[in-house]
């Protein structure tokens, strides 16, 4: 190891299979940013399975981010909430690494965050994604690019599918053989995702591969299913009607990245999850999603994983709130919605019932909420009680005043980067948002990546719930079961 002068801390050099890096060492956390895991998705290796990037043996700089994926910005209020990090560059599929500064004792506990953004949107550049907090109590942390939208999720003829997943499983399998370089422990992998990020980890936690390549899961916020290949291929055949070309590789290729996502953003214009818009999804096939990953998990595969799984109160929140969007849904709305759904009007009824005051749009939400998010990780976490397996269930019920967010999808992130102060982070939460919560959910995502285990009872016939409410962070046994047997 090197070490040198350096005005944003200390320069130092670590040596790693792939070749030496130069990071940054300051207030006792190593940084090194934009390590390339994979060659670039660039000429011969776009539209195909990640491999490994070219050896280096001069010192890499790995001082500032590198490339993220190309994409759209979200649009109008949603896209000042969640704001789009833009790095040009070919080389997006890399990886940042925050470690503890090195004392002795051992090698520390890994943890690889998963972007979310429906798989077309985020990156690890992301302020709020900056995981200085997790290596100063003693956490090895990564987070990773993927390839997005029609790069990395497009169903063409003749191409793998899923390869933004495919890029993850190079990601986990890059850190297995580099992770040591930077004091992590590869035996101690724990991946965490949110959103399709967290979709992401679901699809691996049901792969038969699951414990060859990480110890323990996070699923935040994320759906569990994956898709037909017949629905997965809806979007790439949209995108190749509209600029008039076939749904192979080969005339895929033919076109920029700029023009694909130009063409992206016609596409899935005023889409969201609860509209049924056109989207990308993971797609069943035989090689990294060989089931649908909950039909697989019901059914045993990777119980022997510990798994800590929630949702917030009021996901669908940040879809409805921001532009007023909520307050447009007339009971007509709602009714078709539900129908669409699958959703009993008793059920319905129920939900108001439950929610006195409630316009349509706020009770579309909630029934959304549970149908896309909570019953199924209920019907998991049951599962995995039957399958001996282990599982820790949570739910963040704090309430962001900005925008009338409330507990809306992502308003948790915050607080578990234990990152309030962090540029971006008052956009989702406010400037007065409880340091206490922050340390306590943080503290209980760094106890389960150390111990694989949070301080909350498991999973059991009594269903305990570990509930983030900024108050007293209670354990609630069988919340709102009402509700969740009506969507059910």
């Amino acid at each position: 190891m090197g070490v040198g002068n350096d005005p944003h801390g200390i320069s130092l050099v670590r040596d790693t299979p792939c070749g030496p890096v130069e990071g940054l060492l300051s207030g006792g956390v190593e940084r090194f940013l934009g390590i390339p895991y994979a060659a670039a998705p660039v000429g011969a290796h776009r539209f195909a399975v990640p491999t490994l990037p070219a050896q280096w043996t001069r010192t890499r700089a790995a001082t500032a981010h590198g490339p993220t994926p190309g994409q759209v910005p979200y649009p109008g209020a949603l896209g000042r909430l969640q704001p789009t990090v833009a790095i040009p560059g070919d080389e997006y599929l890399n990886v940042n690494v925050f470690a503890p500064a090195k004392r002795p004792g051992g090698l520390r506990p890994v943890l690889l965050w998963i972007h979310g953004g429906s798989l077309q949107h985020g990156s690890n550049a992301l302020p709020g994604h900056d995981g200085t907090a997790f290596a100063r109590d003693a956490v090895v942390f990564a987070a990773a690019n993927y390839r997005l939208g029609a790069e990395g999720f497009s169903v063409l003829e003749d191409a793998p599918l899923n390869l933004g997943l495919a890029d993850v499983v190079a990601a986990l399998e890059w850190l297995r053989v580099n992770v040591e370089s930077f004091g992590g422990d590869p035996n101690q992998v724990t991946l965490m995702g949110h959103g399709s990020g967290g979709s992401l980890v679901a699809a691996l936690l049901a792969h038969p591969r699951a414990s060859s390549l990480f110890a323990r899961a996070i699923i935040q916020s994320a759906p569990l299913s994956a898709w037909p290949v017949s629905r997965a291929r809806r979007m790439t055949q949209r995108i190749a009607t509209d600029l008039g070309i076939a749904a192979t590789r080969e005339e895929f290729a033919a076109r920029s990245p700029a023009d694909l996502l130009a063409s992206q953003a016609r596409m899935a214009a005023g889409a969201t999850p609860l509209n049924s818009g056109p989207a990308y999804g993971l797609a069943i096939e035989p090689q990294l999603v060989p089931e649908d990953p909950l039909r697989a998990m019901l059914g045993g595969a990777g119980a022997d994983i510990p798994l800590l799984v929630g949702t917030t109160t009021q996901e669908c929140r940040l879809w409805h709130a921001p532009g007023g969007r909520g307050a447009k849904v007339s009971r007509t709305g709602l009714a078709l919605a539900r129908r669409r759904a699958g959703i009993s009007k008793e059920a319905q009824r129920l939900f108001w019932r439950n929610r006195p005051g409630a316009g349509p749009g706020e009770i579309l939400a909630a029934l959304a909420t549970d149908k896309l998010l909570r019953v199924p990780m209920y019907t998991l976490a049951d599962a995995r009680r039957y399958a001996g397996g282990q599982t820790q269930v949570y739910e963040f019920a704090w309430h962001s005043p900005v925008n009338d967010l409330g507990a809306a999808h992502g308003t948790e992130l915050p607080f578990v980067f234990d990152n309030l102060a962090v540029r971006g982070a008052t956009t989702l939460v406010g400037d007065a948002a409880p340091q206490s919560l922050a340390g306590a959910m943080h503290e209980a995502w760094v106890c389960f990546a150390t111990m694989g285990i949070a301080e909350w009872p498991p999973w059991d016939i009594s269903r305990p719930v570990k509930t983030f409410n900024g108050l007293g962070n209670e354990v609630v046994y069988s919340p709102r079961d009402d509700e969740a047997e009506a969507i059910g």
